[in-house]
């Protein structure tokens, strides 16, 4: 294996979260940001978007980690084309991968399913560091469609208060019912749109992961190649035996 772009990974996610920024400012200078926030009185808005940037921190900070994994994963991958080994003295015990590497050569014995079984144990422990950004995405698709809700209760409270007709009162109604309205319509935007934007970060780290186990996989195979060798060589008594 070469060195990949996923080596990169972190500098992509910088240029995703620079464009994200960018549209963001866009927002801001059309003044349709401010208005879809001041018009939210049940605050929701505001609550997408604060949990929308803890994510985007946590994701950040996953594709540092990340991206250091594949580093580490090509620095070895290196020796074992240069050596055809993984000797002990290559190995440093950094992260996700050099414990997946020390624990490979520790294994008393060496066969495709103890390996595969440590390929599936490192996948599930990256699989649930990603864990939180995904049920954040849809937390906050969830908290769109309760800004929903609560929306067309508050643009329909005020005509369960009408007791007589009055055409004078009719401003007021049309007033209220319109603030209940930009509630519903913005909270479901910005639940849909945060949604949607921290699915696509965190899209990006998963096939990142998935290139990772695969180059961990392959590197196991370099392992076992090492050890079979070795294993199958019997004197003549012990086949007897």
């Amino acid at each position: 294996m070469s060195a990949t772009s996923d080596q990169r990974l972190f500098l992509y996610a910088l240029i995703l979260l620079g464009l994200i920024l960018f549209g963001f400012f866009l927002l801001s200078t059309t003044g349709l940001l401010a208005l879809a926030l001041t018009s939210d009185r049940s605050y929701i808005s505001w609550v997408i978007f604060a949990l929308y940037g803890l994510a985007t921190l946590h994701w950040l900070a996953r594709a540092w980690s990340l991206s250091e994994e594949h580093k580490h994963c090509a620095a070895i991958d290196q020796v074992v084309a240069q050596d055809g080994s993984l000797s002990q003295h290559d190995i440093q015990e950094q992260g996700y991968v050099g414990g997946f590497i020390t624990s490979l050569k520790q294994q008393s014995q060496n066969s495709a399913q103890s390996t595969r079984m440590l390929i599936d144990t490192l996948g599930d422990q990256l699989t649930n560091t990603h864990a939180p950004g995904h049920f954040i995405a849809d937390l906050l698709l969830k908290l769109g469609l309760t800004g929903t809700v609560i929306g067309f209760i508050l643009m329909l409270l005020p005509i369960g208060q009408i007791e007589e007709f009055d055409p004078s009162l009719m401003q007021q109604l049309l007033s209220a019912m319109s603030g209940g309205m930009a509630v519903a319509l913005y909270t479901t935007l910005a639940g849909l749109v945060t949604s949607t934007l921290l699915k696509m970060q965190y899209y990006l780290l998963d096939a990142s992961l998935a290139d990772l186990v695969n180059k961990l996989t392959v590197l196991s195979q370099v392992k076992l190649v090492q050890e079979t060798p070795d294993q199958t060589k019997l004197s003549p008594t012990q086949q007897a035996t």
